[in-house]
């Protein structure tokens, strides 16, 4: 009935741990689906060591960017439902147990979700996820999004593969695949809502992934993406427009005030000429895009005006830079 769908490229000892998490499932309906991007580091062979009829190998004929990798999801054939996992992500054994009761409880339902654990390099639980309600609308989960009153992240979420497949499959176009995601859980949910476990049924691993190490310029490519999106969605319906213009100020300012401190924390000559001046900038078209522009004024927040300061100096910059380099949380 599911297929639980795995792109890697050199999982070393992490993507055992995964593996060994998924094939451990209370409920043994399933298939595991390795997308291998030309692993170096015996991942492919380690897989293949195991000889468990669970696993079916995609090795790549050539090296793929992570996005031509998590694109191959779907050209490939899948069971009725599936989820997607980070190679350093963990299923609790319950996980495929609790979404199997989630849908005969809620079988109109375009996407299924649980509460889970955010889980440190040596798999230490930092913190749960935030609470969530039993069933998301559609326009509920938009507004948890937009607020950040809802932790996303892209393992975790089940769906049909038909569905998944309609909707054309986790966007490609963002780079890195940054914001992919959001675009892709709010297509699905829009066939039917999300229903959600009341238990924590995995767990996601914070460290220095993609998002820490993507260029700013792919990140700012990317928010600009989920805008024009959102902007799709806008016009959509009015119920959609409404909840859009109450809270994507809220949106644009998250990522904004994180984006500036990103931009101080980087070299100048890294940076594509992109000044923390010129990224306000680009959130204000943004903004002007959503509708907002009125509402929305960065330049008011006391941690944007001193990011502003800073990168106007050359002095200040250095001296943030080696400030970050002992103390590296965020004070701007």
């Amino acid at each position: 009935k599911y297929s639980i769908i795995l792109p890697v490229r050199n999982g070393g000892e992490y993507v055992k741990a995964c593996v060994n998490t998924i094939l451990s499932q209370t409920l043994q309906d399933f298939n595991l689906l390795v997308l291998d991007n030309c692993s170096t580091d015996g991942t492919s062979e380690w897989l293949t060591s195991l000889q468990n009829e669970k696993i079916i190998l995609f090795p790549a004929d050539k090296p793929l960017t992570i996005e031509e990798n998590w694109g191959r999801i779907k050209d490939i054939s899948k069971n009725e439902f599936i989820t997607l996992i980070g190679h350093d992500d963990l299923l609790y054994p319950d996980f495929l147990e609790n979404i199997e009761n989630l849908i005969k409880a809620f079988p109109a339902a375009g996407l299924y979700h649980s509460q889970f654990h955010f889980i440190d390099a040596d798999g230490k639980v930092i913190r749960s996820s935030k609470p969530m309600p039993a069933f998301f609308t559609f326009n509920e989960l938009l507004t948890g999004f937009l607020t950040q009153s809802v932790d996303s992240m892209g393992t975790g979420y089940v769906m049909r593969a038909k569905d998944y497949d309609a909707v054309g499959g986790i966007p490609v176009k963002y780079p890195n695949l940054l914001f992919a995601d959001f675009e892709l859980w709010l297509s699905l949910a829009d066939k039917g809502g999300m229903a959600v476990a009341e238990s924590n049924c995995f767990a996601f691993r914070v460290h220095n992934g993609t998002t820490g190490t993507s260029p700013d310029v792919k990140l700012h490519k990317a928010l600009e993406l989920y805008v024009d999106f959102l902007v799709k969605q806008k016009n959509d319906h009015k119920e959609k427009e409404q909840i859009i213009a109450e809270h994507a100020n809220q949106l644009l300012l998250f990522y904004c005030k994180g984006f500036c401190h990103r931009l101080l924390r980087t070299e100048q000559s890294k940076r594509n000429g992109i000044t923390v001046n010129s990224f306000i900038n680009q959130t204000k078209s943004l903004a002007k895009k959503l509708g907002i522009e009125k509402t929305y004024h960065p330049e008011n927040i006391p941690s944007i005006k001193m990011a502003v300061l800073i990168d106007s100096s050359k002095i200040l910059r250095s001296l943030f830079i080696l400030v970050k380099k002992i103390y590296p949380k965020p004070f701007v």
